[in-house]
């Protein structure tokens, strides 16, 4: 079934503004629930008393950055930095849904896939402490990591899950079985876009300065990339531009609509 131009637009309209309403809130950053507060921490253990010193500044730590916070901010940074990344599995859901489910199934779709990212935030946020731990307020751990993100991006691992992000299910048309099957698509398609990106995500969350910028230009390169075509698994410098060269073709034709109109 082939979507209605209204029923397109209100699905791009939904979760772009969706979105747009949690980057204006990561932007206000109330509690600073995408920033580490630091403090001091000892870098290495020499004696039993530094060994005290240490587990009171693990505890300060933990006080000034409660886990309930950090994942709060990992999920909004997640909800902002990847819905726009849905708008075309949704729209494959509404085209072969019956009309009465179409929303829920996208519920359940979008809840799915941010179970797989919250899940691994568990694991980011044990990270994102670590490094605050013993390196505080250091550019080294983002820089480390953005190096392996780099070389991650060539790599035919990375290749594979931009692959398996392609693959779609065929959803039951009825009842529990429909609600189950969407749930289970979001997850799995979460997974796979875990697994291509978990360089990328870790990066801005490490820096100790400009998380927004970071995390506007790894949105970019993460919808991008996905608008690309399955590629043959190798190692291979690849910029993924495909967004970029779609918002340069619009800007183009839009002048040349302006210019014509005069």
């Amino acid at each position: 079934m082939r979507l209605s131009k209204k029923t397109h637009n209100s699905i791009l309209l939904g979760v772009l503004g969706l979105s747009l309403l949690i980057w204006v809130l990561l932007l206000l950053n109330p509690g600073n629930i995408i920033t580490i507060e630091h403090c001091k921490a000892p870098a290495m253990v020499l004696c039993s008393s530094d060994v005290v010193l240490a587990e009171n500044s693990l505890q300060t730590l933990l006080e000034l950055n409660p886990i309930s916070g950090l994942l709060a901010g990992w999920g909004l940074m997640v909800v902002a930095m990847m819905l726009p990344k849905l708008i075309i599995p949704i729209e494959y859901i509404y085209a072969r849904s019956l009309k009465r489910y179409r929303f829920r199934l996208s519920v359940l779709f979008v809840l799915g896939y941010l179970s797989s990212w919250m899940l691994a935030g568990i694991f980011m946020t044990a990270i994102i402490l670590a490094f605050s731990y013993w390196l505080p307020a250091s550019y080294l751990p983002a820089i480390g990591v953005g190096i392996i993100a780099a070389i991650y991006q060539c790599s035919p691992t990375k290749q594979r899950f931009l692959n398996l992000g392609h693959n779609h299910w065929n959803l039951p048309a009825f009842g529990f079985p429909a609600f189950r099957a969407a749930y289970l698509f979001g997850l799995t398609h979460g997974l796979w876009c875990v697994g291509s990106g978990w360089a990328l995500m870790l990066f801005p969350m490490l820096l100790p300065n400009g998380h927004t910028i970071a995390m506007l230009v790894v949105t970019l390169m993460m919808i991008s990339e996905h608008l690309e075509h399955p590629r043959p698994l190798r190692w291979e410098l690849n910029p993924r531009l495909r967004l970029i060269k779609y918002l340069i073709a619009q800007m183009k034709a839009k002048r040349m609509y302006v210019i014509k109109a005069r």
